[in-house]
């Protein structure tokens, strides 16, 4: 999975806070924690998204012609 921009901007205003500081195994950690959350969410790209949107609006098309047809053959009765 790509990682988004806000992700990026995050880590370098982290990594920026803990260079000043002596506490460098405090980025790692969070660094960890929030890709470890991040991985909870199950998040997908912006392009898996848009392939499934198209997938589904190709279904939902195919659909309603086989709703019809349906519809025209139950007319014949």
């Amino acid at each position: 999975m790509e990682k988004a921009p806000f992700l990026d901007d995050l880590q370098q205003r982290l990594s920026a806070l803990v260079e000043a500081t002596p506490a460098a195994d405090l980025q790692k950690n969070l660094k960890a924690l929030l890709t470890q959350q991040f991985a909870r969410l199950e998040l997908v790209t912006r392009e898996e998204f848009d392939t499934q949107v198209n997938v589904l609006a190709r279904t939902r098309a195919r659909l309603e012609e086989l709703e019809s047809r349906l519809a025209a053959l139950e007319a014949r009765r």
